[in-house]
């Protein structure tokens, strides 16, 4: 079973998204309730799928301190989880240890695979839209033939990192991450494999994406992220072409 890691920051205003309030329609608060909506969607997808779900939270000294407040990290991500999940009793808490990313999530990876004998560790993080049920469970079928399982996002980032060994990780997720965790798996003797590719949720870019993609799925009446999906409706968020301008506009 596949232990999956969701790395994420508490989802306050000025914290996290704050490129697509520069860039975008959203408001500052509302580019932090898109995180969060994204983040109940990881957990609901981990918890949906066969795999187990380990939230890494941040230390509130490793916060900026305009962002600091009176409830810890842990506490409030805690508290989105049991209201996301109806508890945590199948939810796993650990703090974040690292100074980036790459050290944060490698040593996490490192640790469950070495020091307490998980089978694989995949990390995700809230930066992705519509993360699933089905790609969790195909890449953990992937991981048991294969040491590394990579899931490509746009402008060669990844959305999943799965590893039954670690490898090395120092630097290992800056841009462009996907290429370098390809080589580090194989330059470690590993099999490399990947999963469905899956835009982003960090720029406008990614939005500009992830919003044709959320509105042909609600026409489609397929699955979608729940949160992710009510927050672009309820907002009114669309692309559209004008004077060969592609823009993001709102109701």
């Amino acid at each position: 079973m596949t232990v999956v890691v969701v790395l994420a920051n508490p989802p306050r205003e000025g914290l996290v998204a704050t490129e697509l309030a520069e860039s975008t329609p959203l408001t500052t608060a509302e580019a932090a309730e898109l995180y969060e909506a994204a983040f109940r969607d990881a957990v609901l997808a981990v918890d949906r799928s066969g795999g187990d779900l380990l939230v890494n939270y941040p230390d509130e000294e490793t916060i900026p301190e305009s962002h600091r407040t009176d409830t810890p990290p842990e506490a409030e991500l805690r508290a989105l989880v049991a209201d996301t999940l109806g508890g945590t009793e199948d939810a796993r808490f650990e703090r974040q240890v690292g100074s980036s990313f790459g050290a944060r999530a490698g040593n996490t990876v490192t640790h469950l695979l070495r020091e307490e004998g998980a089978d694989s560790v995949a990390v995700v993080t809230p930066r992705t839209a519509l993360l699933s049920r089905t790609l969790i469970d195909a890449a953990a079928m992937k991981l048991r033939t294969n040491g590394v399982v990579l899931g490509p996002s746009t402008r060669g980032r990844v959305h999943y990192a799965g590893f039954t060994e670690p490898i090395d990780f120092d630097g290992a997720f800056e841009a462009p991450a996907l290429p370098t965790l390809a080589n580090r798996g194989r330059d470690a003797g590993l099999d490399v494999e990947f999963v469905e590719s899956l835009p982003g949720l960090a720029t406008r870019a990614d939005l500009l994406d992830t919003i044709p993609l959320l509105r042909a799925r609600f026409a489609a009446e397929r699955v979608v992220p729940d949160y992710t999906a009510a927050f672009v409706h309820e907002h009114g968020l669309d692309v559209v072409v004008a004077d060969g301008e592609t823009r993001i506009v709102r109701d």
